[in-house]
């Protein structure tokens, strides 16, 4: 029987170039580009695992992006850019070739903020588990980023599923405010302002009945609401509000043993995420609800295929089943393994095994 974390961070080290980037699915055409999102999660999980060499071959990739675009970043900042949306040529994009270029092979929306925002988070962790300086190098990408988010934060934008661009969307404001948050401790900058003033936002624009929203103006929700408390931290698992959006998202996107993205996803027809099933089960394990968090984690493990594979999706409780077959002709089978997927399981798992540790030393 496969080990799955194990094989997890097998599947991980695999699938990670030369140049420190971590592609997306190695048999999915469409996904051979390393996302800044999936990535900084993929790092953070390898630093969990005790593969910290991986993780800082990643960070020293996601620097030289950052580092070549320097002058298109000072455009953004030094044009007063604050709310609007930047010029196509001097957007940060969300995802590059593993060779740190643009992908231009296909259309792409790029504008998206939120994987930037979940890089600066990421690479303080990585700092606070290693007990490790930062380069000099990630410092300077890293205000370079911190610089261009603060500018950027309202401007609406691609959320983390790369859709509904016109909009500003809770979970891309979590990011840059976790972000941002982490990074002030690795380069000592005061940032409370700017973060006050996303959070004044969010406490204004982002609650609709006691819950927390997708995106300002809808009274939808979306399970990347779960980043909002685990790991972005702009508001804490106990808080009402985010107790009212879990129980929302409980009730509304869970139908099978795992997770949907949101209720109109149609994308591969809307099944089940891996990732949100780790994710979920990442923030019950933070709030000391370990017998939950089992129950996603024993459901992503019945998932892997006969070689430990693990999909971006499951199609097994369709939102629209008219759409999945679609997205087959189009882009070929759903993607399998995702390295994102594999992140969020050996987090889960990770979170699980501290929980249990915690518990049998009080029983000592």
């Amino acid at each position: 029987m496969i080990d799955l974390y194990q094989r997890s961070i097998e599947i991980i080290l695999n699938n990670q170039s030369k140049s420190g980037a971590y592609v997306a699915s190695p048999n999915f055409p469409t996904y051979h580009y390393c996302w800044f999102r999936d990535a900084s999660f993929v790092a953070y999980a390898m630093d969990l695992a005790g593969e910290s060499r991986s993780a800082a071959k990643f960070h020293d990739w996601a620097a030289r992006v950052i580092i070549n675009r320097s002058a298109l970043v000072e455009r953004v900042i030094s044009g007063g850019h604050t709310g609007l949306i930047p010029a196509v040529e001097d957007q940060l994009h969300t995802r590059y070739t593993l060779e740190g270029e643009d992908g231009t092979r296909e259309e792409w929306p790029n504008f998206q903020l939120d994987g930037l925002g979940t890089w600066l988070w990421s690479l303080n962790e990585h700092s606070r588990i290693n007990s490790l300086a930062t380069e000099e190098d990630w410092l300077k990408a890293g205000k370079l980023v911190a610089r261009y988010l603060e500018a950027l934060w309202k401007a609406p934008c691609f959320d983390c599923w790369e859709e509904f661009p016109e909009d500003i969307h809770l979970h891309t404001l979590a990011s840059i405010y976790g972000g941002l948050k982490a990074f002030s401790r690795l380069d000592g900058i005061d940032r409370s302002k700017i973060l006050n003033e996303i959070m004044t936002f969010v406490e204004l624009n982002g609650v609709n009945n006691g819950y927390l929203i997708k995106k300002i103006g809808s009274p939808t929700v979306d399970a990347n609401l779960l980043g909002l408390a685990v790991p972005y931290k702009m508001v804490d698992s106990s808080d009402r509000r985010f107790e009212a959006t879990l129980e929302r998202l409980e009730t509304l996107l869970v139908k099978g043993g795992g997770v949907h993205r949101y209720q109109a996803d149609t994308y591969y027809g809307g099944g089940e995420w891996i990732l949100l099933a780790g994710w979920m089960g990442w923030v019950y394990a933070r709030c000391g609800k370990a017998e939950r968090a089992r129950q996603l984690l024993e459901w992503i493990e019945s998932q892997a295929d006969e070689l430990g594979n693990l999909p971006e999706q499951v199609p097994a409780t369709l939102n629209d089943p008219d759409y999945y077959q679609p997205w087959v002709d189009r882009w070929g089978a759903i993607a399998s393994p995702l390295l994102w997927s594999h992140a969020k399981y050996i987090i889960l798992k990770k979170e699980l095994r501290a929980v249990e540790e915690h518990l049998a030393d009080l029983k000592e």
